[in-house]
């Protein structure tokens, strides 16, 4: 029996989104969660992103866990912890399109920032991870999208293309973890959400593997050039979004 367009969509993005997330470490929510939007309701497509995002890390780090940047990971774990309640308030109280239009200026300045700047800004330890962890768990809470204030800071690190991807799993998997609980608590853990995880779950772990093959074949400026153009586009779709 054929599937409906809407499943064969869903599967599509994800498996897209995947790929995405384990050749660059970041970005399945930031692809999967505006284009799923698009046919499904937002508050469905951000826990099947969160479960995707679970299932992603585990492999990684399974596979890479010697490249995982413990310190960073666990500062940006903890202070994620403290940002994911004012993003699941942000979720059920805010209004999509003032959500989307922030996070869309957000991650555009950055990026072109990072595009552009001919001298970039550069952290030398991670005294300040505490706030870019804060910053992704409340986007993490409320969109599922952790990635931008990860990417920004892992950018601002010069981490090389395997440390970045392997120390974001370190983080992802515990917070997105914990993001689950909450979507749990809030009611939004439905069976239509585990139905499509679980229909998309083999070309997950095919885009898995070929993601990290793509991973050991990048030099580190191609990657930031990469990661950044990622989020230029997503930034634009997010914010055509919230004019609708």
């Amino acid at each position: 029996m054929p599937m409906a367009p809407t499943t064969t969509l869903v599967l599509g993005v994800l498996f897209f989104s995947t790929l995405v997330r384990s050749a660059l470490g970041f970005g399945e929510a930031l692809v999967a969660v505006p284009l799923l939007a698009l046919v499904i309701p937002i508050q469905m497509a951000v826990p099947i992103a969160v479960l995707v995002s679970i299932t992603v890390a585990a492999i990684v780090l399974i596979q890479d866990w010697q490249h995982v940047h413990v310190r960073s990971a666990a500062w940006l774990v903890a202070s994620t912890l403290v940002g994911i309640p004012l993003g699941l308030l942000l979720l059920t109280r805010i209004s999509d399109s003032i959500v989307k239009a922030c996070l869309g200026v957000i991650i555009m300045g950055f990026s072109g920032y990072a595009l552009f700047y001919r001298r970039p800004a550069f952290l030398r330890d991670d005294g300040l991870a505490w706030a870019f962890g804060f910053g992704a768990g409340v986007l993490g809470g409320a969109y599922g999208m952790n990635g931008p204030p990860l990417v920004m800071y892992g950018t601002l690190r010069g981490w090389s293309p395997q440390r970045f991807r392997a120390t974001l799993q370190g983080y992802f998997l515990p917070a997105s973890m914990v993001s689950m609980g909450g979507y749990w608590l809030a009611g939004l853990w439905k069976a239509d959400v585990t139905r499509y995880y679980l229909i998309a779950l083999p070309g997950v772990l095919v885009a898995t593997f070929l993601g990290r093959a793509v991973n050991e074949r990048m030099n580190a400026q191609a990657y930031v050039r990469y990661m950044h153009l990622g989020l230029l586009i997503v930034a634009a779709v997010l914010l055509v979004q919230s004019l609708r």
